[in-house]
């Protein structure tokens, strides 16, 4: 069980003052955030007009593992940052300064070329599965059991409708007796009451500014380490029998 901080996703320059758009303030703000308890990092390396750029990796990368000897960094691939899928592949070919994992989206199209070229240039995958057919997806491919780790990633605002998905979900992998690490996270009005469902059921967790902004408590928080503190003391909470 973790707490990986996801420090800036897709959300654009308005979203928060503090919202990390460099490398350079990805590393300090990473820094901050493995300070706070933070055991790994997740991040959307910016292009200099401060758009997603999976060209931007490689100075990113090196910039933050300067700043965090040690801490575990991935990287988004979604397919919205280059827009082509040959552009992404040729980008991923093409890092120098490698991530030890990356996230990929099974509900994109691409999603097993891009699995199977992570895994060729010795990268680590977690596989992002929003929904049922997604995970149905994924216990078909041949090299499902190989991932770094499993992502339930919950974008659903109703939490009752939200836990269901992550239930049923999970109950998918279960049936394909998978047996990899699961981090589980919401999106805005779902960041906490999911954190507190993966603690409960010994699953891993990430929070920061790509999904969410405010604290337990409904304050807006000031910086992704606030929210990094708070979500480690949720998993520091002795579960109760």
């Amino acid at each position: 069980m973790i707490v990986q901080a996801c420090l800036n996703g897709a959300r654009p320059r308005d979203f928060h003052p503090r919202l990390p758009l460099t490398a350079e303030t990805m590393a300090l703000d990473g820094a901050a955030c493995v300070d706070c308890g933070a055991a790994e990092l997740h991040l959307h390396p910016r292009g200099q007009d401060g758009r997603e750029s999976l060209s931007a990796v490689d100075a990113t990368i090196l910039a933050v593992r300067r700043a965090c000897p040690g801490t575990l960094v991935g990287v988004s691939t979604g397919a919205w940052i280059e827009s082509d899928e040959e552009r992404t592949c040729h980008s991923i070919a093409n890092w120098s300064e490698l991530p030890d994992y990356a996230s990929v989206n099974l509900s994109e199209a691409d999603a097993p070329e891009i699995i199977t070229l992570l895994h060729r240039r010795g990268i680590g995958v977690e596989a992002g599965l929003a929904s049922v057919a997604d995970a149905e997806r994924f216990i078909k491919l041949p090299d499902h059991g190989r991932v770094f780790r499993i992502l339930i990633e919950i974008e659903e605002q109703n939490l009752g409708v939200a836990r269901q998905i992550a239930d049923d979900i999970a109950a998918v992998l279960n049936r394909a007796n998978v047996r990899r690490p699961i981090l589980l996270h919401g999106f805005d009005a779902t960041v906490w009451p999911l954190a507190e469902l993966a603690r409960q059921r010994r699953w891993s967790t990430r929070v920061g500014l790509e999904d969410g902004k405010h604290l337990p408590d409904g304050t807006v928080a000031s910086d992704n380490a606030a929210m990094v503190a708070a979500a480690v003391a949720i998993f520091r909470t002795p579960k109760v029998y």
